[in-house]
């Protein structure tokens, strides 16, 4: 059909500047992953502090870019100085970003709340998983989030078909979640076969997965609320540190309270 010499924006336009944008974020944070100690911290902090930024300045009833930036700051120094002093105690600093958000003008307090200590929990789980557990398990969960977006958006766009949350969000289907499943499952194969993981780590990863793929939901239905189609623009083809690393939150997040009750997966090598 002619359509007036006007190309329609296909499904697949963002491949590339996606593609580009996210190679570049994975190499950089395999080289700090693999450097560990304060070289990957610093990485955490800069993601958490971002994060939090991006969320203050979304849930502000008015644009407030100084009050959000402020609130990123907090976010990173107060969660640096609790992993520098490494005392429980000193944990507590980390809900000063979200009482921060409650006592200044604010849509959807509690939302923000919650959401905020989540990206807080996020950070320190990161770290301490990484200073406990040794850097194959943050590889593990670095790579099963990274392949079960990847696989969710390449299944979601191949084969289509009924929406998994349609009303929180629109574009994610059923075939595009279970394909992120697979695409965990396999991580979790190789890890095991490589490095030495236990051998319910497939189904296991699958599981951390969904976990993921809830903290993406969850971040677009924040979205949503606020009407923004992305948390900013910093990040070419992905949006924002929200947009990309929502997931982290949800399989951090899941982790950390999983460990509290049931073993951690291991890695022998």
């Amino acid at each position: 059909m002619n359509d007036g010499g006007i190309r329609k924006p296909g499904k697949w336009q963002d491949l590339w500047v996606r593609a580009g944008s996210g190679l570049a974020l994975a190499l950089a944070g395999l080289v700090l992953i693999w450097l560990g100690d304060w070289w990957f911290s610093a990485l955490v902090l800069v993601g958490v502090g971002v994060m939090a930024w991006e969320l203050a300045a979304m849930t502000a009833p008015r644009p407030a870019a100084a009050q959000a930036l402020m609130i990123g700051l907090a976010a990173a120094a107060s969660l640096g100085f609790a992993l520098w002093m490494h005392r429980p105690l000193w944990l507590g600093l980390m809900v000063l970003p979200a009482v921060a958000g409650l006592v200044t003008p604010r849509r959807d307090r509690w939302v923000y709340a919650v959401y905020t200590m989540a990206i807080m929990f996020t950070g320190y789980g990161l770290v301490a998983f990484r200073d406990g557990f040794g850097r194959n398990f943050v590889l593990w969960l670095v790579l099963l989030v990274a392949f079960a977006d990847m696989m969710g958006y390449f299944g979601g766009r191949l084969i289509g078909g009924p929406k998994f949350w349609p009303r929180v969000s629109p574009k994610k289907t059923w075939a595009g979640t279970i394909c992120g499943w697979l695409g965990a499952a396999v991580v979790g194969w190789a890890m095991a076969a490589l490095a030495g993981g236990p051998a319910w780590l497939p189904w296991f990863s699958a599981l951390v997965a969904l976990a993921s793929q809830l903290g993406d939901i969850a971040e677009s239905a924040i979205k949503r609320r606020m009407g923004v189609k992305d948390s900013s623009q910093i990040i070419p083809g992905h949006g924002g540190a929200l947009d990309r690393f929502d997931g982290f939150a949800g399989a951090t997040v899941f982790l950390l309270l999983w460990g509290q009750v049931f073993p951690m997966p291991y890695f022998e090598a």
